[in-house]
């Protein structure tokens, strides 16, 4: 097409549509399945990213950019597989059978409810997409044998992460959240509880603190042998009254321990080669080779919003993810690296947390940067040894629509008012706080009001918190095995896939495995050889002589 043609103007034209088909045709006919097996995994998971939500976060990442939006591409919707996980359905049997590399593999879907949900919660999706199994909503590391608030069906019913495997195999392994390290999301990566809501000692009833049970900082510290912890958190970890070191006249952000204890202290102690930071200024110093472990808990409970953060104080999630990259892939064995973002307010990430409580442009923008997040971790690493996966746990009552034009604002009005002669917003949700009725009708909603980010869009059905939607969630992958993702499937499938591909228990066995060993463990500079081969040479002279 001629280059002086305008984008809308060749968009008018057969060749501009019929172009692009046959490009990406071609892109599709020459793509083959990644056979061999992972060194490094890195799952990604938008804490309530659901379709609509990724649809939204697309044009709104276009007009940020100055476009119209619509036409715009994230970068994880450039990962060449993908599969849908069911957040509700029925199970089909309790066989897992990965694919047979030579089946022909096409787009899936992944199922989300827990065993005793049709809508799911953040925890029990965690211990599926992580742990490998479906369980009960509101339990943590947890099978379905447990029960939730029963601290004694915990012992028995343990199961590991993919996350804990990675490091028994000598893996290097991260956590990287915009909420609190110990939520539900990044919780059921290392901790067993039957409460997501036991943060801490002081949070769990004395009933579970007598029958043994340890709370979610605790297990943070002692469960798993974690690399990087990057996130929020920092009133769990340190006793009671405990001055914040950003807020330390706020009494309402002090240590909340009842056991005396300081969890950072104890981390720090047990690990040699570990940092311990608390702000931007802090994690910036650390230089990435002099570090084995690190962990930064960057505010007293959940991170901020990435449009309320300060930039001068609190990382981003893109430099989080860096800097766990850095630090991680000096292992030759690999790494497993866990990132969420969980933004919509109320029970999850920063994503989940901005829809849970009504203000979708803090939800949009945590999805944007979440995908910043991948494109950097994909400049950062190579498809060839990385299977990078990104999907949500579940999805929102969270909507866009009203036959609005082209380049229309995400956050703006519908061109045409509503039946009571209101005006509208294109974005709505199904229930939520955003529920209003003033003087008998619902206000008309207005700019530039609506383009506010603390702006509520209304909702159909009043509650003091949005909830969570039902339908599936998709999920995207590149790299190793990333074909291995495809179909419709039930959430708990992904543990799965990923051991799979990485060589991870239960599949540490399989055909494949032993060559990849070997590969990881020849990347080593070891002396030993350089030894060996210079005493032969050695030897070689002497009897010669």
């Amino acid at each position: 097409l001629p280059a002086l043609l305008s984008r809308p103007d060749a968009e008018k034209t057969l060749g501009y549509w019929n172009k692009g088909a046959k490009r990406r045709l071609e892109l599709a006919l020459a793509l083959q399945p990644a056979a061999q097996r992972a060194k490094n995994i890195i799952l990604f998971v938008g804490d309530g990213m659901g379709l609509s939500t990724m649809s939204a976060a697309r044009i709104y990442k276009g007009q940020l950019a100055g476009g119209s939006g619509e036409e715009s591409v994230l970068a994880m919707e450039t990962f060449p597989h993908m599969a849908l996980a069911k957040v509700s359905g029925a199970v089909l049997g309790g066989t897992l059978l990965l694919p047979l590399l030579e089946t022909p593999l096409h787009p899936s879907c992944f199922q989300t409810y827990t065993i005793d949900r049709q809508v799911p919660d953040s925890a029990g999706t965690g211990t599926a997409y992580l742990c490998g199994v479906k369980a009960n909503a509101k339990t943590l590391g947890l099978s379905g044998a447990a029960i939730y608030g029963k601290c004694r069906s915990t012992f028995g019913s343990e199961v590991d992460s993919v996350l804990h495997r990675a490091r028994l195999a000598g893996k290097s392994v991260g956590i990287v959240t915009t909420t609190r390290v110990q939520h539900a999301s990044p919780g059921a990566a290392y901790a067993h509880s039957a409460s997501r809501s036991w943060y801490a000692d002081a949070n769990m009833p004395k009933e579970a603190l007598r029958d043994g049970c340890k709370d979610i900082a605790y297990q943070l510290v002692h469960n798993t042998d974690i690399n990087v912890i990057l996130g929020g958190g920092r009133m769990y970890m340190t006793p009671k009254q405990t001055p914040d070191p950003e807020y330390p006249e706020d009494p309402d952000q002090n240590g909340t321990r009842n056991d005396g204890r300081d969890l950072i202290a104890e981390w720090l102690s047990a690990k040699q080669g570990a940092r311990y930071v608390w702000d931007k200024k802090g994690l910036d110093a650390v230089e990435d080779d002099s570090v084995s472990h690190l962990m930064g808990l960057f505010e007293p409970k959940d991170m901020r919003y990435e449009l309320n953060r300060n930039t001068s104080t609190d990382p981003s999630i893109v430099e989080m993810t860096e800097k766990a990259i850095r630090i991680l892939r000096r292992n030759p064995n690999g790494f497993f690296l866990f990132v969420e973002d969980d933004h919509i307010p109320c029970a999850g990430g920063r994503i989940d947390h901005g829809h849970h409580s009504g203000r979708a442009k803090q939800a949009l923008m945590e999805a944007v940067m979440l995908d910043r997040a991948v494109a950097r971790a994909g400049e950062l690493t190579s498809p060839a040894d990385t299977l990078t996966v990104v999907t949500a746990d579940h999805s929102h009552v969270f909507t866009f629509g009203g036959s609005t034009p082209r380049g229309n604002s995400i956050f703006g009005l519908a061109p045409k008012k509503a039946k009571d002669k209101r005006a509208y917003t294109s974005i709505l949700y199904g229930n939520g706080p955003g529920y209003s009725i003033r003087d008998g009708a619902r206000p008309a909603a207005s700019l530039p009001a609506a383009e506010d980010k603390d702006y509520r869009q209304q909702a159909a059905v009043p509650l003091e918190t949005e909830t969570h939607s039902g339908e599936d969630v998709v999920v995207m992958a590149q790299g190793p095995m990333a074909h291995l993702f495809h179909g419709v499937q039930e959430q708990h499938y992904i543990a799965h896939a990923m051991a799979y591909a990485g060589c991870l228990e239960p599949y540490a066995t399989e055909p494949g495995c032993r060559a990849a060993r070997r590969a990881s463990h020849g990347t080593r500079c070891s002396p030993q050889p350089l030894l060996a081969l210079l005493a032969f040479c050695m030897a070689a002279l002497i009897v010669r002589g």
